[in-house]
């Protein structure tokens, strides 16, 4: 356990503050850049995630600034903390992987600002680091030893075989996974992703993370993926891996999940391939038994796209406390109102103050950027408490409310 920070530490990177707000994209950029020399740390990321004009380096900006920000208060981060904590078990980050890190970031900090960057200043943020990288640490074996010791559970990486491939709609397949050992796997809770390790052709090893679209089962999992224009590893899915091809992949983890134990009304509330997780735990509350309220409500461009359709309509059909609401934004002449959707258009705030039971409900939220920004922060706005809003971001834990 780390000592607690001192006084003279935290008034040295709050002195930071402004210098990390107007350079922090410059620091985390050189910092990638420093890491990425190493092959071996280059292999631990998610390189889908380094593209995008930068995304993941501005999002681990906010996340420095925030740090620096909170210093005096870090309680305030914990959620954020657990999600680093979860996605760094997914990629087998271990104790001896934070010094690669120490070095890297505070080389980019003596870099990017110069002279600023004082032996006082370099210190106060080496201190910062090992306080924070210590609490990681602390919780990543905690997760580890939880993994390790459930039935059908595993730390590091384990081999799937592909046992079933079935096109869900035009972009969208689902793959069911069984372990190649024939052993039984843990069961998850439902939203938790599984991470991938791939390799492709002559590049590093790839990893990639998938959120579990089926209900647990102790025998299998299912992942559906959206094959993305430009995806190296979806279109390898999609085009090349087979019924038999055999897949590197780490236990679930991730913090977005279904509270079981909670007795209030559910919303599930997806756009586009978001549904994975949202189905995932329809399928979940549909087993359970419980009978308390569950709104699923989903978006996506038309017919063509929208996948589990027929499988989502089947759960609710048989189960009178749960209620479904589909929206296409741009129907087909094919796609049948009152058949295959139900409204027309976008979801919106007005709609779901109108429909859903606002003032008692938990939402549960996954989609594309914006549509997280739209009701992750709506929502809030609304006046639904921050503890009742939980969502699942595909890439980075970027900052929604920027």
């Amino acid at each position: 356990m780390s000592k607690p920070l001192s006084e003279t530490t935290k008034a040295i990177i709050r002195a930071t503050v402004p210098a990390l707000a107007a350079h922090g994209t410059a620091i985390t950029a050189a910092m990638y850049k420093r890491l990425f020399q190493d092959p071996e740390v280059r292999e631990l990321f998610n390189q889908s995630n380094q593209g995008e004009e930068g995304r993941q380096t501005k999002a681990l900006a906010h996340a420095i600034l925030a740090y620096a920000q909170n210093i005096d208060n870090l309680d305030v981060l914990a959620g954020a903390v657990e999600r680093i904590a979860q996605k760094h078990v997914g990629l087998n980050i271990r104790p001896d992987h934070y010094p690669h890190v120490a070095t890297a970031l505070l080389g980019a900090i003596k870099e990017v600002l110069a002279d600023a960057a004082t032996d006082d200043v370099l210190t106060a943020w080496g201190e910062a680091f090992w306080f924070l990288a210590h609490i990681l640490i602390g919780r990543e074996e905690q997760i580890y030893g939880d993994l390790h010791s459930s039935v059908g559970g595993w730390t590091g990486w384990r081999r799937f075989r592909i046992d079933t491939k079935v096109p869900e709609s035009d972009i969208i397949t689902s793959f069911i996974l069984r372990p190649v050992d024939g052993g039984p796997v843990i069961r998850h809770r439902p939203g938790q992703y599984l991470t991938f390790r791939v390799a492709v052709g002559g590049l590093p090893l790839q990893r990639r993370n998938y959120s579990i679209s089926s209900a647990p089962n102790g025998e299998s999992y299912r992942i559906s993926v959206k094959r993305e224009p430009h995806g190296l590893i979806s279109n390898l899915l999609h085009d090349d891996l087979q019924v038999g091809s055999v897949l590197d992949v780490a236990p679930p983890t991730g913090d977005f999940c279904l509270a079981e134990e909670q007795e209030r009304p559910v919303v599930l509330l997806s756009g586009g391939v978001g549904l994975t997780p949202m189905v995932a735990m329809l399928e979940a509350i549909a087993a359970n038994g419980n009978r308390r309220p569950v709104h699923y409500i989903h978006g996506a461009q038309d017919g063509r796209v929208h996948a589990m359709a027929k499988h989502v309509r089947a759960l609710t059909a048989k189960q009178p406390h749960i209620t479904s609401a589909v929206f296409y934004q741009s129907p087909r002449t094919g796609d049948q109102k009152g058949v295959h959707y139900d409204h027309d258009g976008f979801i919106t705030l007005d709609w779901l103050a109108a429909n859903t039971p606002i003032k008692e409900a938990d939402y549960y939220i996954c989609g594309p950027k914006p549509f997280l920004a739209t009701f992750v922060n709506g929502l809030a706005k609304s006046g639904v408490p921050n503890d009742r809003i939980h969502y699942e971001f595909f890439g980075p834990a970027d900052e929604l409310a920027a």
